[in-house]
């Protein structure tokens, strides 16, 4: 066991779920950490449905969820263990580090959300602290659900009204996170002013992405602001 390793509450090594459908990186996952000593896995997944059973069954610690499935996603894996109450710590582990997938993993009900890239002693130490009782994201997505303090109704007010009326349909299905493809087909634009579109409502607002302007429209609506 390496030094820094730890353990459950009860002094029993950290108990995990690896649910992903490629063997090949359950079986690394697995090997990865038996070197650590301190974090057991219990039990293998290949499949979303598959995932919820052993999940149920085992009730580990953790479970580690990939995002991208065949079949049920991590997402609805996730829902779906919430919904059946499931105390069990939920982490997205996938390559993805879109900002809708990060937002829609932890409003879904994710303890974390980490990439498959990361260094193993990171990694590991991720793992500890959301069986702890922790939330863990890895350091690239992280950032992305840093908030600015939020402006004056008024000046929300301003914003919004400095949208076109394709910038705020824009805006919408952005929010709901489709992509420029996706907005194109809904507007019956081509993809090419969809992305002049996003710029302009990027520019008019503020914002870096649009991951932060899915917020800020959330936000709007919250306090009974415009209606896109």
């Amino acid at each position: 066991m390496y030094e820094n390793a730890s353990t459950g509450p009860d002094g029993a090594p950290i108990r995990l779920v690896v649910v992903d459908d490629h063997a090949l990186f359950r079986r690394g996952i697995g090997q990865l950490l038996s070197m650590y000593g301190d974090i057991e896995v219990v039990a293998e997944a290949a499949s979303g449905a598959e995932g919820i059973e052993a999940v149920l069954t085992h009730r580990p610690d953790v479970a580690l969820v990939d995002l991208h499935m065949k079949g049920l996603d991590g997402i609805s894996v996730v829902r779906a263990l919430k919904t059946a109450g499931s105390p069990t710590r939920l982490v997205m582990l996938t390559v993805s580090d879109s900002s809708f997938d990060v937002m829609e993993a932890l409003n879904a009900g994710a303890s974390g959300y980490l990439l498959k890239d990361m260094e193993p002693d990171e990694f590991c130490i991720k793992l500890r602290q959301v069986a702890a009782g922790g939330t863990v994201l890895s350091a690239e997505v992280g950032g992305l659900l840093a908030k600015p303090q939020p402006p004056s109704k008024e000046s929300v007010d301003q914003r919004w009204t400095s949208l076109t009326t394709r910038e705020q349909e824009t805006l919408e299905l952005v929010s709901k996170g489709a992509s420029n493809k996706i907005v194109a087909r809904a507007l019956g634009i081509a993809e090419s002013t969809v992305k002049v579109h996003v710029k302009h409502v990027l520019q008019k607002l503020n914002l870096r992405n649009r991951f932060e302007a899915a917020v800020w429209l959330r936000e709007l609506r919250q306090d009974g602001g415009r209606q896109a």
